[in-house]
């Protein structure tokens, strides 16, 4: 069995070569300190997030886009490959995404957190390379192409042509410090602290960096950090763009870093191909528009961004004969960056 796995900060997606994605949950895991014990993982575990006695750890295993527990994202991986395999004894290959960036220990971190869940074998792919392969585009063309994937720890950013990465930067902005920046503007403002599931609800309905007009608003609720008591406030899609428009512009000058050191030919297909978005923070409204205006090179987010990346990794099984085994930090094209 082969199983493409987007190990996200915030999200595990499993897909499958015919079937697409199978598995999608949050990538949260409920330990219990007094038995040792993994009581929840995935949705149920993301329901008990700011609920959860003290004897009851609930734990984000990946920070940032790599491992940060690394026994917590094993049982992660473990079950949810049980989840999806009915717990046969199948030892699947797996073709694991890792950010730009990723250290040598911790991509090895990754492949042994796979191995240990009962993988095969275990191959890595750049979030990138999968973010374009998911949005069925041809990276084999001699034709450059943009990608900006914005996912919950990290946005990678990579100019490809011909199998191949030609420049790239990855950032640690993305959908988890966004909603940090709405907590901690609510609380300056408003002097209402409200959870990290509030602040990602309010940032999926009233998101919006172009533009907003504060005709979007909804009800949050929190506790009031002046009398200690429970309180709520009505938020505004104009309350949320400040909020975050600082971390959106970061993101837009990093695209435009990787721009300036990008080939002049290339510079020219991207010109005429456009950069493309995928991730969860594509689905921020107005964000295509914000680095269109700023970079004047269209901005489009791919189909269903959030799963490009899940697609991209069960797709490159196509390229087996590209790829290296394990302790090896790959591409398509086929040579170990380490």
């Amino acid at each position: 069995m082969d199983i493409g796995i987007d190990l996200g900060t915030a999200n595990i997606m499993i897909s499958m070569e015919n079937k697409g994605v199978v598995f999608y949950e949050p990538a949260v895991v409920a330990f219990n300190k007094k038995t040792s014990e993994i009581i929840a993982v995935g949705m149920e575990a993301y329901k008990m997030i700011g609920k959860a006695p003290d004897y009851i750890a609930v734990i984000r295993p990946l920070c940032d886009g790599v491992i940060s527990d690394y026994d917590m994202t094993e049982s992660l991986v473990r079950e949810c490959i049980h989840r999806v395999t009915g717990r046969q004894m199948l030892m699947p290959r797996i073709v694991m995404c890792v950010p730009s960036l990723i250290t040598d220990v911790e991509s090895r971190a990754v492949i042994e957190a796979a191995r240990q869940a009962g993988a095969q074998k275990v191959f890595l792919i750049e979030e990138p390379v999968a973010a374009l392969m998911g949005a069925g585009i041809d990276i084999a063309k001699a034709s450059g192409r943009m990608v900006v994937d914005i996912g919950g720890g990290t946005t990678d950013i990579a100019v490809m042509s011909m199998n191949g990465i030609v420049a790239k930067n990855s950032v640690k902005l993305a959908g988890n410090k966004i909603d940090a920046a709405i907590i901690k503007y609510v609380q300056n403002k408003y002097r209402i602290l409200i959870g990290e599931r509030t602040a990602e609800n309010a940032k999926i309905t009233l998101a919006q960096v172009y533009a907003p007009d504060g005709s979007r608003e909804m009800t949050v609720k929190g506790r009031n950090l002046v009398t200690g008591l429970p309180a709520q406030v009505k938020l505004t899609d104009y309350d949320i763009y400040k909020a975050i428009i600082d971390i959106a512009n970061e993101i837009i000058d990093a695209v435009k870093g990787v721009l300036e050191i990008t080939p002049p030919e290339l510079a020219g297909d991207i010109h005429s191909n456009g950069i493309v978005l995928t991730g969860g923070g594509a689905l921020i409204g107005g964000l295509d528009k914000l680095i269109e205006q700023e970079t004047k090179i269209h901005t489009y987010s791919a189909d269903d961004p959030l799963r490009c990346v899940a697609r991209g990794t069960s797709l490159a099984f196509k390229h087996l004969d590209t790829l290296l085994d394990g302790f090896e930090r790959i591409s398509l094209y086929g040579y170990s960056e380490i």
